[in-house]
């Protein structure tokens, strides 16, 4: 391997953590954008799910107490039940048109949640609109690795607090993303060449993730909302960009 490739392996690897141990996703969204100028999509994309969940985990310890699990149960449930669905529309469906749809969708309510000045907490649905999002979520995660987007918006409009969403963010992607991982490994679509480039990312994943877990203990409500929003604007942007390019 030579040695810009370990470089920018190490570089992404230590971009994709400190983002996901700061708002519980965006491993993919910092990672891939640096990871595919050396890595091929079929190494990139399994990469990025294994990185996905070591960040989440070394973070989860310090975070778990501080995270309502009765908010987040439909959630997972509702993504679980997404996934294999998802994953079983690749062969039939164009992947390239969910990406672009999703990332209009983002664009437009992220931009309008940033612009609006009062809070919002919308009710409506109760656990069975939660589990519904996290169903839409677990498709879109199964088919196109977009599980976070949509459940991350849901729980900005709910109005939860930064631990409250926090808890939705990583719990979800961590659940949606090792399944996505297993049912990808089972198929036969992880390379072994994926599990020497995980080890050689390991160390910049771990210490991504410890500090950018030290910011988000450092940000208030406002502060996190305003980050989230940030990286889910800039999710939708590079999806209509590369959706474009691709069509």
């Amino acid at each position: 391997m030579e040695t810009l490739t370990y470089v920018l392996l190490l570089f992404g690897a230590l971009a994709g953590g400190f983002v996901s141990g700061l708002a519980g996703f965006g491993t993919a969204l910092m990672a891939l954008g640096i990871w595919l100028y050396v890595l091929p999509p079929s190494l990139a994309v399994p990469l990025v799910l294994i990185c996905s969940v070591i960040a989440q985990t070394s973070t989860l310890p310090s975070m778990w107490k501080s995270f309502d699990l009765s908010l987040v149960w439909p959630f997972l449930i509702g993504g679980l039940i997404g996934v294999p669905l998802g994953t079983m529309m690749i062969a039939s469906a164009d992947p390239k048109v969910f990406k672009l749809s999703v990332g209009v969708l983002i664009l437009i309510f992220s931009s309008a949640m940033y612009l609006n000045k009062r809070p919002l907490a919308i009710k409506f649905g109760g656990r069975i609109a939660d589990g519904a999002v996290g169903f839409a979520g677990g498709i879109l995660g199964g088919l196109a690795g977009l599980s976070g987007p949509l459940p991350i918006l849901w729980a900005n409009i709910r109005g939860w607090n930064k631990h409250e969403r926090r808890g939705i963010f990583q719990l979800f992607n961590f659940t949606v993303l090792a399944t996505a991982l297993v049912l990808q490994t089972a198929s036969g679509l992880v390379e072994l060449k994926v599990v020497w480039l995980a080890l050689v990312a390991f160390p910049g994943t771990l210490i991504g993730a410890w500090a950018g877990a030290r910011v988000y203990h450092a940000l208030n409500d406002k502060h996190f909302g305003d980050v989230v929003l940030g990286l889910l604007f800039l999710s939708g942007l590079t999806l209509v960009w590369n959706s474009l390019g691709a069509l």
